[in-house]
């Protein structure tokens, strides 16, 4: 008689609900939501981009055409599109400029290679052409980029205002490109030459006024801080005054820590309340053995400080925000002091004019001719407040490209110029190269056109016959053509016509496109934790944590013996 198989056990690897997807299948599923995410981005990019209107969960409204600022509002969930989002996060913090960029040849480079993955061929080889493609092409840009030179200030400072400009011209702001390209390149020149620190750039904005009405104050400006009475009574401008910057709090202290005293006469009582107020007149004193004229502090000064300031024509200031603090200190000199003792002059700053102006609805106080000054303070004015944050964040991204013009130099010529170059450059190398390897760096040369592409769909342009022009200009060696949204011909030279890039932004926009095309390509399988869906879902506390929690509620709160 014939023994029958042992069953096979049902080995259980994964949590109930679980979802695995591999293979093929997840593979293109994975690459279609990447070209989700840049069909939101496609319509923002060039001069005449679109902008998007984007609410979030609290009904605050933001109007931005900054591909990293829009990815960081969609809030994606999809975990291989979220790459998207990490490589536009890094291209803003690294270089400030080319997020839809970065996010629109990473998803083209995977539109490309989609039929190839469809007739199986190996992931890998498809990695290593794009990784090939890749070198060859931040080699070729630093070939033909052309290298300023920074010694003569006259030549590289119009070289600064292009690239600031360039970077203006798809946002909000681009009709008023000449003003603020001016601002931006002389806050940045501003800066330490040597660490440029856009951090020590202020940005204030305040609601009201036309764009025209912003301003670039050289020296540091900040809101007017909280004040007790007494505060009018202080002066509001000073010439040449001494600047005292304190971490000291100058108020009489409330005991806040329940402290018991006992006392057996009302005259030990009184040394006590003597004793605080010696303390804090004391502390004033030594404030006022200074010199100092202006005397600002992270922490509160008091009614009693603030009047006693006031009697002898010295300006005070409270609760200065942490930031404005440290910027005051680069601009006049001196230190930030967390004691009133022993303060000399080498701790105290100067400027060379102190003054509480009116800027709009708001008082602030402005310090300028600063002898130190490594810092400045763009003040912004706008109609709407939604306005007023995108101009910001167009600014920002102008003051990361002229930094990174200041520290390399080095320019290429935008508009779609740079990749086409690129384009057809790929193109010759890959005819000189056998096996499937020709196919996949053809690809990446095609992927490369989606930015002359799409910025002449968002002008309106025929892009098929512009993009035709250009494979025909640069097959004749001219390297900078690129797209000319404005003229009859729609193609020009882009570096004649100054449309000027730091060939940084794109070595990393592509350099970045292709990590991120390489890892989503990398991928084969898909586990995904049903928990990770539910909204919020945090780790489930432990059996019993309820009831523990609940335990000694019933008898007046008193815990049960």
């Amino acid at each position: 008689m014939q023994r029958p198989l042992p069953m096979q056990p049902t080995v259980v690897l994964l949590k109930e609900g679980t979802d695995t997807s591999q293979g093929k299948g997840q593979l293109l599923s994975n690459i279609s939501a990447c070209l989700a995410v840049a069909e939101t981005l496609a319509s923002t990019l060039g001069p005449r981009g679109m902008d998007k209107l984007i609410v979030n969960d609290r009904g605050e409204a933001q109007i931005t055409n900054d591909g990293a600022t829009i990815l960081k509002l969609l809030d994606i969930i999809h975990p291989a599109a979220r790459t998207l989002v990490d490589i536009a996060r890094a291209q803003d913090a690294e270089v400030g400029d080319g997020t839809t960029s970065v996010v629109l040849i990473a998803a083209q480079l995977l539109k490309e290679i989609k039929g190839y993955i469809e007739e199986d061929v190996s992931p890998h080889i498809i990695m290593k052409g794009f990784r090939q493609a890749s070198q060859l092409c931040i080699d070729r840009i630093k070939e033909i980029q052309i290298t300023v030179d920074r010694s003569d200030p006259e030549k590289f400072y119009p070289l600064l205002l292009k690239c600031a400009s360039t970077s203006m011209s798809s946002k909000l702001i681009h009709s008023q490109k000449p003003f603020f390209s001016k601002m931006v390149v002389d806050a940045v020149l501003s800066l330490d030459q040597d660490e440029l620190d856009e951090s020590l750039i202020g940005v204030k904005k305040i609601p009201g006024g036309g764009m025209q009405d912003s301003l670039l104050i050289r020296g540091v400006s900040f809101k007017k801080t909280f004040t007790y009475a007494g505060a009018e009574q202080q002066p509001k401008s000073f010439a040449d005054p001494l600047i005292l910057s304190l971490n000291v709090e100058l108020e009489l202290k409330a005991e806040k820590d329940n402290a018991e005293v006992r006392v057996d006469a009302v005259a030990d009582y009184q040394a006590i309340v003597d004793a605080e107020w010696e303390i804090i007149y004391r502390k004033l004193q030594e404030i006022e053995k200074t010199g100092a004229k202006v005397v600002l502090s992270k922490l509160a000064i008091g009614d009693l400080a603030t009047q006693w300031f006031a009697d002898r024509d010295i300006f005070c200031a409270g609760r200065v925000p942490a930031g404005d603090l440290r910027r005051v200190v680069q601009a006049v000199g001196g230190s930030i002091q967390s004691t009133t003792s022993d303060i000399g002059r080498e701790h105290l700053g100067t400027c060379g004019t102190f003054e509480e102006r009116q800027i709009g609805g708001e008082r602030y106080n402005v310090f300028e001719e600063c002898p130190k000054a490594k810092t400045c303070t763009m003040i912004l004015r706008g109609g709407a407040e939604q306005f007023i944050e995108e101009v910001e964040r167009s600014l920002h991204d102008a003051v990361m490209v002229v930094k990174r013009a200041v520290k390399n130099g080095e320019v290429v010529a935008g508009g779609g110029a740079i990749e086409m170059d690129l384009s057809a450059y790929m193109r010759k190398h890959a005819l000189s190269i056998p096996g499937k390897l020709q196919l996949v760096q053809i690809a990446f040369a095609k992927a490369l056109e989606i930015i002359p592409r799409q910025i002449c769909d968002n002008a309106g342009l025929d892009s098929t016959d512009i993009l035709n022009k250009l494979r025909m200009r640069h097959a004749r060696g001219e390297k900078w053509i690129g797209v000319d949204v404005d003229g009859p011909d729609g193609v020009r030279d882009n570096l004649e016509a100054f449309v000027w890039e730091p060939s940084l932004i794109k070595v990393n926009a592509i350099s970045s496109a292709v990590e991120a095309a390489c890892l989503i390509v990398s991928v084969d399988e898909t586990v995904r934790n049903p928990q990770s869906e539910a909204p919020d879902a945090g780790p489930r506390a432990p059996p019993g944590t309820a009831q523990r929690a609940l335990r000694g509620r019933g008898r007046g709160g008193i815990p049960r013996r």
